[in-house]
Order: structure tokens, then sequence, then C-alpha cells
């Protein structure tokens, strides 16, 4: 059932798809993002839902730069860098 002016507290107020999708374009943005990101994470807002989900946002930015921290970690152990870096020299 749906009622209709049903009260619902602010800081308990549902976000729309949408306001999703806005939120993940403003976080993305590259240093204001990360700014607004860290203020919506940490308390810079009384919704709930839009604080939790800019720590999972958040979860994921660190996640994906461990992803990419291991990643260029094998690369320069295995001396990935250095053939990229003499094929560039050769090509130019």
């Amino acid at each position: 059932m749906i009622y209709k002016n049903q009260y619902v507290p602010d800081e308990l107020r549902p976000i729309s798809a949408w306001g999703y999708f806005g939120y993940s374009l403003l976080f993305s943005i590259p240093l204001v993002g990360f700014v607004l990101l860290c203020v919506f994470a940490l308390g810079g807002t009384s919704n709930v839902n839009l604080k939790s989900y800019a720590r999972s946002y958040f979860c994921m930015f660190i996640l994906i730069l461990i992803i990419v921290g291991i990643a260029l970690l094998i690369m320069a152990i295995t001396g990935s860098f250095a053939a990229i870096f003499s094929y560039l020299q050769n090509k130019a």
C-alpha cells in the first residue's frame, strides 16, 4: 500500500535513483568530488542514506587504489615498465 502525505524524517529520507546517479557524477569530479565525498562520508550530512552511500563509494575508491597499487608493484618487480619505456624510446 502506498500512503500519501506520510511523514518521513529528513535524516531517513530515501535517495532516488537519479539522486544516486547525480551523486556518482559529483563524486567522480577529480578534486572537488573527493573533498565532497570525504565530507559526506564523515558526517557532513544528516541523511543516513547519503552518508552510507558516500562511505560505500569511499570504500570502493580505496579498494581500486589498492588494486592499482598492487598491479603497479607487480609491473615494477617484473620489469614491465623497463620494457615499455625501451619500446617507446625505440619508436621515437
